[in-house]
């Protein structure tokens, strides 16, 4: 499924040697509201999800957000600071199994996590001078953002019980998506 490209989603400059961003970026490549978390989140689901669409849809937004860590590994080394290196990382929630799942809820679960990711990166804009990483907390923040969208309708199509069509139709507007960062 995956395979890794060396340019970036983005480029990533910097004006500047921030380390106090460097050390809040951190946070973002590895915490508790992280990149990774969402990676690990949307993989688990694209596994253990019957309905093809959905599965196809969470695996490609999880592929992204492996895109969207490496840019903020590489913001972090810029910038001064060191990328945490990732050892036995597991968040500090427990992990929970879910006896059933609800696919629609687990839609609008993912939208909330995209809006706290925008939240975050709009922190962290406010925090720097810096215009080019700016720019590349702007540019996360739209990726967010379409994430978030593309959730919300999966989640109304899945509610309103939609066929194949309709699905490959978001499938299709997530890819075109793409097709305008590279």
């Amino acid at each position: 499924m995956f395979s890794y490209q060396k340019r970036l989603l983005f480029p990533v400059y910097i004006e500047y040697p921030d380390k106090e961003l460097a050390h809040l970026l951190q946070k973002h490549y590895a915490g508790e509201d992280s990149e990774f978390v969402q990676f690990t989140q949307l993989m688990s689901q694209h596994l253990h999800i019957n309905t093809p669409h959905i599965r196809d849809l969470l695996g490609m937004i999880a592929a992204e957000e492996l895109g969207h860590l490496e840019l903020i590994g590489a913001a972090i080394k810029k910038l001064g600071g060191q990328a945490p290196l990732v050892k036995n990382y597991f968040p500090r929630q427990s992990l929970e199994i879910a006896s059933a799942v609800d696919i629609s809820s687990i839609m609008k679960d993912n939208e909330k996590a995209e809006e706290k990711a925008i939240k975050l990166y709009t922190k962290h804009i406010a925090k720097t001078n810096d215009t080019h990483i700016k720019r590349l907390l702007q540019f996360l923040i739209n990726r967010e953002e379409v994430h978030q969208k593309i959730f919300n309708r999966s989640a109304l199509l899945i509610d309103q019980e939609a066929g194949s069509e309709q699905f490959s139709t978001l499938i299709h507007d997530y890819k075109m998506s793409l097709r305008v960062i590279t």
